[in-house]
């Protein structure tokens, strides 16, 4: 005898999203809502200091032509009587490392110690190559040489120039702006439409919240890769999050690896900085490269190539200072995959990996994000009774939320929230704010 199978007996996998979406759906919108609300502003302000910072190299390159640029000459002088020049301009001074002219229009960055400025900051000498002239003395930071305009539109991107308080700011924005984006996804690819392609292309005529949400949802689509993708190198540099990153890394072996520079015994004189440099190009290493001095008797120069725009080049050797040998050699292509990833995803985030089109994007991608928080606003504003600030989604919505779903959301979240610590603190706040608002308004109720 045959048993035909009702449709209440078997559920197919559409028939199930269709049970639970509709519970779990008020309760993605009004994380989305408060996410919106409390987080937009500092997304806001990093994407305009972001946009601001994409422009940079090219501000740079105009602001410090003198310092950055030279006539070609016919001849160079050694690389150590630029040094010496360099010395001569800061007497005193410890060189740190020495970045020779790439090519004959720019000059040779001999960088200084500073003990008198903050850590990662340093004086740099500019000198024309041809005629061992100082162009220029700056402050630089960090490893890649930005110059005084640079450094001031990146630590207003990172901190609003308020130390490590302003940190805050930019970690937020970054440990948010991806839980934003993935709810935004969801609600938006759920939502019912007239086509597909609606899905995609905004409504170009209309009015009112219909037409800003169309437009909302759509560039937000087309820009979530990239948002993504910000969001998780820019949590690399983070203060809190970015420490578990590095302990990561750490624990995975999949630290950047650098060439040994120690000695077995203090090194019998120095070949010098000129002979060096010709090591190092008989090596491989070619393009723009730092040569660090030996730090003490028992250490070697080291030579890094310090191209970061592709193909990158940050290949890297040790040469014993008293007889030339190199002692350690590290090439990029043997680096471990995730080296290799994180160093692309920070020079792409920083728009050095692919010149001006990295720029270009990085640009777009600031200007959608601005767009995208006051088209938010623009909605919340239209939600409002009159004279009113507009209301949120409904509350209580997890109740709804079938038990097999929301476990593993909430175990979810208390993971992502012990790995990213200001997310887990925003987000118990953002609760706290909703059971205080609920109370009160029961109490209103009640009251009335």
């Amino acid at each position: 005898m045959t048993i035909k199978q009702t449709g209440a007996e078997t559920a197919s996998p559409q028939r199930e999203s269709e049970q639970w979406w509709p519970a779990l759906r008020p309760l993605v919108l009004r994380l989305h809502f408060y996410a919106g609300i409390f987080v937009g502003p500092f997304l806001a302000l990093a994407a305009l200091t972001g946009l601001l910072y994409a422009f940079t190299p090219q501000l740079e390159q105009a602001l410090y032509d003198r310092e950055l640029h030279v006539p070609a000459g016919p001849v160079s002088h050694p690389l150590s009587v630029q040094v010496d020049a360099a010395r001569a301009a800061l007497p005193g001074a410890e060189v740190k490392s020495v970045r020779p002219a790439p090519s004959p229009t720019d000059t040779t960055q001999v960088v200084f110690t500073a003990a008198d400025l903050p850590d990662s900051y340093y004086r740099t000498a500019f000198v024309d190559p041809h005629t061992a002239e100082v162009r220029g003395v700056l402050e630089t930071y960090g490893s890649s040489q930005a110059l005084p305009l640079r450094t001031w539109i990146d630590q207003l991107h990172r901190g609003l120039h308020l130390g490590e308080p302003g940190r805050i700011y930019s970690e937020l924005a970054a440990s948010w702006l991806w839980v934003v984006v993935l709810g935004g996804i969801l609600l938006w690819i759920r939502r019912r439409r007239p086509s597909r392609r609606a899905l995609l292309v905004p409504l170009l005529r209309g009015s009112g919240r219909r037409r800003v949400l169309s437009w909302h949802g759509a560039v937000g689509l087309w820009a979530a890769l990239g948002f993504l993708f910000l969001s998780a190198t820019g949590l690399t540099w983070s203060a809190y999050a970015g420490e578990r990153v590095a302990s990561l890394r750490s624990a995975l072996s999949w630290e950047t690896p650098s060439v040994a520079t120690g000695l077995p015994h203090p090194a019998a004189g120095d070949i010098g900085i000129d002979r060096v440099l010709r090591i190092a190009t008989a090596h491989g290493l070619t393009g723009p490269v730092e040569i660090t001095p030996p730090d003490g008797g028992a250490t070697a120069y080291q030579v890094q190539q310090i191209q970061r725009r592709w193909p990158t080049q940050q290949d890297s050797i040790a040469v014993d200072p008293g007889t030339g040998q190199v002692t350690d050699v590290v090439r990029f292509a043997d680096y471990p995959l995730a080296a290799k990833l994180t160093r692309w995803g920070i020079d792409a985030h920083m728009g050095l990996l692919f010149g001006w089109v990295n720029q270009l994007v990085l640009a777009g991608l600031a200007v959608a994000l601005l767009a995208l928080v006051l088209w938010g606003y623009r909605m919340w504003w239209l939600r409002r009774p009159t004279r009113r600030f507009g209301a949120p989604p409904e509350r209580g919505a997890w109740r709804r939320v079938p038990g097999r779903v929301l476990a593993p959301i909430i175990l979810a979240a208390g993971f992502v929230g012990g790995a990213l610590p200001l997310l887990g603190a925003s987000l118990v706040l953002f609760l706290l704010v909703d059971v205080a608002l609920g109370a009160h308004a029961r109490r209103r109720t009640s009251g009335a």
